[in-house]
């Protein structure tokens, strides 16, 4: 090919196919650093499959292992781990855009369109600064979870303790799951306060979304001199604002009493424990599933009923433009809102005096039918290729579609297959619903205004 036609090509590239681009070779260079033989403690290379696997859920902020992250990595290998947490949650733009930044280089448009998707924003306005205060944030709020960690780990394990805490705060703010403390997570803290607390609001933190951090600083300056009323400055924010508190806080709490109810008695998980460790271990596990991929309890003792539950959560996992997976909640959101209207024989989609454009509504649905597609194909064909029971499957392909983590015990025991179709469902929950429905999107754009003649169809 000539340089004529390589220019070609470079310049046809969308936004989102350089997205994706970008990630796969993320997620490469991380499987052959985590392929070397200096990466484990043993000393001998995991193989290309099992390193791929393990960069893949990394890179995806996913924590979903086939090794034991403490025993199996070494420091080198926990470090590389850590490193692909981190950019992978926050996106490789943001990394990018602070190295143009630091050397002097001007951030081109193509630049601004690739960070504009890739924290699903809708307008070009301000994307470096947004970049500049997403990583000033994460780093704060992320350095002030290390410390707080700090508190446990570092008595117990003296200076490691330190990079323990470190370790966890960026796997909980990227919402990734992946620990260092053993075979059961953080099970051995289902009583600690400050670990539960602090996980717990690092989760919400990054499940939130940039733009939710933004636009609550934004409204929490403008009363900074005001008289203080909760009321009328919950008015003050955005409608994506509100239906993301709303729906997080509703979430957590229906998640929280759902555990309670089904698991206070379960003597294999909740039944034995104090009131207090009742209550932390309920409202874990009604956080973590959003989509952190951490658990204080063991998992594969719940109810049915709880492991269902868990699955929904996970589904719908947390807000747009931040690092949590699954559906997000404002998807969901504008869906119920939709659904509301319909029932109603309202003509439009209508919340807290605003109408939700009909283009957000048919994104929404795109999400939403993408997602019950990917998870349904999946677990179809991870029935055939895996042995373990139509519960374990469905669990284990929801929590790598929505990059969450959890399981209930088979993913070191997946055929290559199974730890390929799962890398791939991983991905596609990374990057896959928001890039095909902004695609989806953008066609339609494209296609000429004339509208055609309506017809009626029967519905329901």
């Amino acid at each position: 090919m000539n340089e004529k036609g390589i220019s070609k090509f470079k310049i046809d590239l969308k936004p989102t196919q350089i997205l994706v681009l970008g990630f796969l070779f993320l997620i490469i260079v991380g499987a052959i650093l985590l392929n070397l033989p200096i990466a484990t403690n043993d000393g001998n290379s995991i193989g290309f499959i099992d390193a791929l696997f393990t960069s893949t859920s990394a890179v995806c902020v996913t924590g979903l292992v086939v090794v034991n992250t403490l025993e199996y990595w070494s420091m080198f290998g926990k470090i590389v781990i850590i490193i692909l947490i981190q950019i992978g949650g926050l996106g490789f733009m943001t990394f990018a855009t602070t190295f143009f930044i630091i050397m002097g280089r001007k951030i081109r448009l193509k630049e601004r369109l690739i960070i504009q998707e890739a924290l699903n924003q809708y307008s070009l306005s301000g994307m470096v600064r947004l970049t500049k205060n997403v990583l000033l944030g994460t780093l704060l709020i992320e350095g002030i979870g290390a410390v707080l960690l700090s508190i446990r780990f570092v008595p117990k394990d003296g200076p490691y303790g330190i990079f323990k805490a470190i370790f966890h705060s960026i796997s909980a703010f990227c919402n990734a799951g992946f620990d260092i403390v053993g075979d059961s997570s953080l099970s051995p803290f289902i009583g600690d306060i400050i670990i539960n607390i602090t996980i717990m609001l690092l989760i919400i933190l990054g499940g939130l979304g940039f733009t939710v951090w933004i636009d609550i600083l934004r409204v929490l300056k403008q009363k900074f001199e005001n008289k203080w009323n909760l009321k009328s400055t919950f008015r003050k924010f955005t409608l994506h604002t509100k239906i993301v508190l709303i729906l997080t806080f509703s979430l957590i709490v229906i998640g929280f009493v759902f555990f309670f109810v089904l698991e206070t008695t379960n003597p294999d998980t909740l039944g034995n424990l104090s009131m207090k460790n009742k209550i932390l271990g309920s409202l874990f596990q009604a956080v973590t599933p959003r989509t952190a991929g951490f658990n204080t309890m063991p998992l594969g003792d719940m109810t049915h009923g709880s492991k269902f539950m868990t699955i929904i959560l996970m589904f719908i996992g947390g807000s747009p433009a931040g690092t949590a997976g699954g559906v997000k909640t404002v998807t969901m959101g504008v869906i119920i809102l939709t659904v509301i209207s319909g029932i109603r024989g309202k003509e439009r989609t209508e919340a807290f005096e605003r109408t939700i454009p009909e283009d957000i509504i048919k994104r929404a649905l795109a999400v939403i039918t993408i997602g019950i597609t990917v998870v349904i194909t999946v677990t179809m064909i991870l029935s055939v290729t895996e042995t373990g029971s139509f519960m374990d499957i469905f669990f284990e392909t929801v929590s790598a579609f929505a990059t969450v983590g959890l399981t209930l015990g088979i993913t070191g025991s997946l055929t290559t297959i199974g730890k390929i179709v799962i890398c791939i469902t991983m991905f596609i929950g990374r990057l896959g619903p928001l890039t095909m429905a902004v695609a989806l999107s953008m066609r339609a754009k494209s296609k000429a205004s004339m509208k055609k003649p309506d017809e009626k169809v029967m519905v329901g």
